[in-house]
């Protein structure tokens, strides 16, 4: 029976629900009320260097080696024993045993702990075995490769397995550059000279494992060709047992919120995949959760191009024109790209500090929608000169019934009101409206730059995770920041009620922003400070009469019967 933890809400659902609920309660509410109410040294042994054949991807990546014959005889490793490949990115620990990868660490990457970036969890390796093992689906070999010892041998940027034991016959070569995150991967398996069908995996979950709610970020990724473009399955596809997914794709692989894995197939045949939902811990978090696994092959002889590596848009691009896609800028992409590349060309070229990068692209962001903002403001401000007719209204239609027929003649007298002068109440509704994309963009922007990852700025460790503070300031900020702003901003009177919420509403923004990204938490920040300057000049140099409002001089109220 499955142990599955229902997902923490993701942030930007989170995100969505906070922006329904203060639009629902500032705009919607007030119209509808008044309307209706370490391992062991590796073995070295030199091999004849591979020919290396055109990459069929495009890319400079090397090709996997010429085919090799099976032995007449049997090939048997003595003992078990690790390889080592170093490049300039990574350090990798294979081992002969099923010819399978230990570690997989990238140096320009760190940990939570400030150790070089391991791919690989460790925790899973029990229940779901290494990466690239071998999983087959209808006919399996008689034996069990994965436990086998294979023959290794390497060259210094290159290493080879293979086994035999005049049945089956087994060969992997990967091969790397020194300084590229695209290597190479062939691998063949065979019984009684008849090719077999066969996939290798990557299981137990990939990336960084110490990110908050890690396996919440990981998907499987596939590039359709037919439709040009990315498709992601969750864990949760193959929650009833291991998912095929097979189909004419450029690539397929792993992601989580800023690496990738992929397998880029050198053929244009079908690519056989199979997504697995791996119920595991990791050393960061004790609790088994739901991380997403593939296992990936080609009939026959399969052959692949690997991409492992930051989602990083300009390397993916150079290791492969298709890759690039794997960076999602979601429903506002129009919007984030541009957004993405003028945060990284102030960064390089005059900030060098992503913290306040996001600080000037935010102030310019705000400036540039101030028309928007004061349309806005202008209309809460007729609003509030046209409270004492509203209440004079309120108080001749006062006591009677919602299901009064009268109450459609306050109605119209109210909208005839709003009419007179020009007033909307909903108006200011429509320029916030039109800056939420802006604000969906950035939020998606400050989530896919890997720049953003183990940034700083102050007492802020990784502008891409929360604060690691026990009290949160720029969360506290953001929440003070919103009260100084609503008691700045004139309200419109209406249902005390609805009125009494509102004043609950920075605390809501603070709820929904308390686990977000201190980059994101940042940029809304930074909006509330420059909303206040705004505020403040608007509340300094607008009266009702610049607003077209006369105020009304109206009778005082009756007092026990007397004027």
């Amino acid at each position: 029976m499955s142990n599955e933890k229902t997902p923490e809400f993701p942030m930007q659902a989170r995100m969505i629900l906070a922006f329904v609920l203060v639009f629902g309660v500032i705009f919607a509410t007030p119209y509808f009320y008044k309307l209706l109410a370490p391992p062991a040294p590796p073995k070295k042994a030199v091999v004849d260097s591979p020919k290396k054949p055109e990459a069929a991807t495009g890319s400079s990546a090397p090709a996997a080696v010429s085919y090799t014959p099976p032995p007449a005889g049997a090939e048997i490793g003595a003992k078990e024993e690790s390889t080592v490949i170093d490049t300039d990115l990574y350090h990798v620990i294979f081992s002969n045993r099923g010819g399978v990868v230990r570690s997989w660490t990238l140096k320009k990457y760190r940990d939570a702990a400030g150790k070089p970036l391991e791919l690989v969890n460790p925790v899973a390796i029990p229940k779901v075995g290494y990466p690239f093992a071998y999983d087959f689906r209808d006919k399996k070999p008689s034996v069990d490769l994965n436990q086998k010892l294979f023959v290794g041998t390497s060259n210094g940027l290159s290493v080879a397995f293979q086994y035999s034991d005049g049945r089956v016959y087994a060969r992997k070569v990967f091969e790397f550059q020194k300084d590229s995150y695209v290597s190479s991967l062939s691998s063949e398996v065979s019984e009684n000279g008849a090719p077999l069908l066969h996939l290798v995996q990557w299981r137990g979950g990939f990336g960084d494992l110490a990110a908050l709610n890690a396996y919440t970020q990981q998907q499987a990724i596939f590039y359709n060709t037919a439709e040009g473009k990315v498709e992601r399955e969750a864990a949760k596809a193959a929650k009833d047992g291991p998912l095929n997914k097979d189909g004419n794709y450029a690539f397929a692989g792993l992601e989580d919120q800023y690496f990738a894995g992929v397998f880029l197939p050198t053929g244009n045949g079908t690519l056989y995949t199979t997504i697995f939902d791996d119920q595991v811990a990791t050393p960061f978090e004790k609790e088994e959760q739901p991380y997403v696994g593939i296992a990936v092959g080609e009939p026959g002889r399969a052959s692949f191009s690997l991409y492992i590596g930051p989602k990083d848009v300009d390397t993916l691009r150079k290791a492969n024109a298709k890759l690039e896609q794997i960076v999602d800028f979601g429903w506002f992409s129009v919007i984030a790209k541009p957004l993405f590349l003028i945060l990284h060309f102030v960064n390089n070229q005059y900030i060098h500090n992503y913290g306040w990068s996001i600080i000037l692209i935010t102030i310019v962001i705000n400036v540039l929608l101030f028309p928007l903002k004061l349309t806005n403001m202008k209309s809460m401000k007729k609003m509030q000169a046209l409270q004492p007719q509203i209440q004079v209204i309120n108080e001749k239609y006062k006591n009677i019934p919602m299901r009064d027929p009268r109450q459609q003649q306050k109605n119209q007298e109210t909208m005839d009101l709003y009419k007179k002068h020009g007033a909307n109440p909903v108006g200011g509704c429509l320029p916030l409206l039109i800056q939420m994309p802006f604000l969906f963009a950035f939020y998606k922007v400050l989530a896919v730059s890997i720049e953003m990852r183990s940034a700083n700025w102050f007492w802020v460790h990784d502008l891409s995770q929360p604060e690691t503070l026990a009290i949160r300031i720029l969360p506290l900020l953001l929440i003070i920041t919103g009260f100084v702003m609503q008691k700045m901003t004139p309200t419109a009177g209406g249902d005390p009620a609805q009125q009494k919420m509102m004043q609950f509403m920075p605390l809501m923004m603070g709820f929904f922003f308390w686990k977000a990204s201190s980059g994101l938490v940042l940029y809304w920040l930074t909006g509330n400070i420059v909303g206040i300057a705004q505020q403040w000049f608007f509340n300094k140099t607008m009266t009702p009469a610049d607003v077209g409002i006369i105020p009304v001089k109206t009778a005082p109220a009756k007092k026990n019967g007397r004027k």
